[in-house]
């Protein structure tokens, strides 16, 4: 066989380009980069896979620590919520103490009343340092929002309806919301 005869044939492109095609570099496709196991099924797919269920099961088990963690706060609040509070009477408890013991021993009731009154005014002011303030009623419109009519009266004055003239018992407010209505008599 001839050069011409190969020509012919075509045989000799065929082979110039084998030659060609085995000189550059080949890319490879994703079949061939994917390993395959005995069955046939995608290893990456499966370790992808698996990664993936790891991370879930791992934000499962870390969200739910999170969540046993802040009931646990919420409970520890409930229960403990009051002890700044708490802690700020002693002082006051310790000065009833102390004029309990006095009034065994007291022979001024001046002094006594005295010390009774500077306790008052101390209680008053941890109150009002924690948001507590008395609901001033008297000489207002009544006000079913903040006060309890226990008792109408008739009104002296004209001007007197509709309004409070006496507190029975004083009502208190935290910050802007009744803790106890103020128990009062209205005029009508």
């Amino acid at each position: 066989m001839s050069k011409k005869d190969f020509d012919k044939d075509g045989l000799a492109e065929k082979a110039a380009a084998d030659k060609l095609a085995e000189d550059m570099p080949k890319e490879q496709t994703t079949e061939e980069i994917r390993e395959e196991d005995a069955d046939g099924n995608d290893i990456a797919a499966e370790e992808e896979l698996a990664q993936l269920k790891d991370s879930y099961l791992r934000l499962m088990a870390e969200y739910d620590n999170y969540r046993k963690r802040t009931v646990k706060e919420k409970a520890d609040l409930i229960r403990n919520g009051g002890e700044k509070t708490l802690t700020g009477l002693l002082p006051v408890v310790d000065d009833f103490e102390r004029a309990l013991e006095m009034l065994d021993k007291a022979t001024d009731l001046k002094a006594v009343r005295e010390g009774v009154n500077l306790i008052f005014q101390k209680f008053s002011s941890f109150l009002q340092q924690n948001g507590v303030r008395a609901i001033e009623a008297v000489g207002m419109e009544f006000d079913p929002d903040v006060c309890d009519a226990v008792a109408m009266v008739p009104a002296e004055e004209e001007e007197q309806k509709g309004k409070v003239i006496d507190d029975v018992q004083t009502g208190y407010m935290l910050n802007d919301k009744v803790i106890r209505h103020a128990k009062v008599v209205v005029a009508k």
